[in-house]
């Protein structure tokens, strides 16, 4: 399936989850110390891929997404690079004490990759949807947490995850997403990209709403106002530069993540800019809330993540 809900001439591109696949598969080739540890989702993790090509190093432990952790703890004790797979809920939720004990708490070097995060997965419901992902995995001491855009950005996070000595969480998502980067993506975990410039607001952004916000900002645009876009990729270590640069240069930030309210890039840019440089800010997120089943572009709508949500919050923080 593929996101219909961006008015902006940006390419259809792949699923996270699938450049995500495709982008192990190749990294694997190049190290013998990446294995990858299952909790029988392969096909919809995409890591199949890299079972297909290296069977040996590939290991299914069935759904059991505790167990999944403590074998990939223990492979990366033995000097393995264990890539943890599963969707994001199952893992972050599902394990996360053994998360807490057996990866951050020993500063093990496993990376683990939720797929099928957000409201965006559609039908499957809440049960299956990832909304606290983001918000679990920066709390947990160590962590690297880094929520890409697209497909090129995705292969890029994907061969800078692996390259990373420490804990890592990369989130992915189920549908098809258009692609922000056309070519290759320069991406520095830490560093985030502007894609736009303008002085009048900024909005920061990652995952599926970067697109959102690069539409938005073209709305903003025809009523005179210049946004600049920041694709916010990672999380945690936030790029502190790129939000003070922001708070100084423009009249406000709204900050788009497919997210809870509370935990996630909206509370982690607040932070910085109630420290180091206070300006008026918005909010678009999912809210305090569950969702509910239905198709993503429904859903999506309901919950008030739009390209129309991030304009009109645009213009609340310009009359502030």
């Amino acid at each position: 399936m593929t996101l219909g809900l961006t008015r902006v001439d940006l390419p259809k591109g792949a699923a996270t989850r699938e450049a995500f696949g495709d982008a192990l598969a190749e990294a694997g080739g190049a190290d013998d110390r990446i294995v990858v540890v299952d909790g029988d989702v392969n096909n919809s993790t995409y890591t199949y891929k890299f079972k297909d090509k290296y069977p040996e190093r590939f290991f299914n432990v069935g759904i059991a997404e505790s167990n999944l952790i403590g074998v990939a703890a223990g492979l990366a004790g033995a000097g393995k690079i264990p890539v943890a797979s599963s969707f994001s809920v199952f893992l972050l939720a599902n394990a996360y004490d053994q998360i807490r004990m057996g990866v951050a708490f020993p500063n093990q070097n496993v990376k683990l990759v939720g797929t099928h995060a957000g409201i965006s997965i559609g039908e499957d419901g809440p049960s299956q949807m990832g909304i606290e992902d983001v918000s679990l995995a920066c709390s947990l001491p160590g962590f690297t947490v880094i929520v890409p855009a697209d497909g090129p950005s995705t292969a890029a996070a994907t061969a800078a995850m692996l390259q990373r000595e420490g804990p890592t969480f990369l989130r992915c998502g189920r549908p098809s997403v258009p692609v922000v980067y056309p070519g290759a993506a320069d991406v520095h975990i830490g560093k985030a990209n502007t894609l736009r410039d303008g002085d009048d607001v900024t909005i920061i952004a990652n995952g599926i709403m970067v697109a959102m916000a690069l539409d938005a900002a073209e709305g903003l645009a025809e009523e005179g106002v210049e946004a600049r876009v920041v694709d916010m990729h990672t999380v945690k270590p936030i790029d502190q530069n790129a939000i003070e640069l922001a708070a100084r240069e423009t009249r406000g930030i709204v900050v788009a993540e497919e997210h809870l309210a509370y935990g996630g890039l909206g509370s982690t840019v607040a932070m910085v800019v109630a420290e180091h440089r206070p300006t008026p800010m918005a909010f678009v997120n999912i809210g305090d809330t569950y969702a509910t089943s239905g198709t993503p572009e429904e859903l999506l709508t309901k919950f008030g993540l739009t390209p129309d949500a991030i304009l009109d919050a645009a213009k609340r923080v310009l009359k502030d």
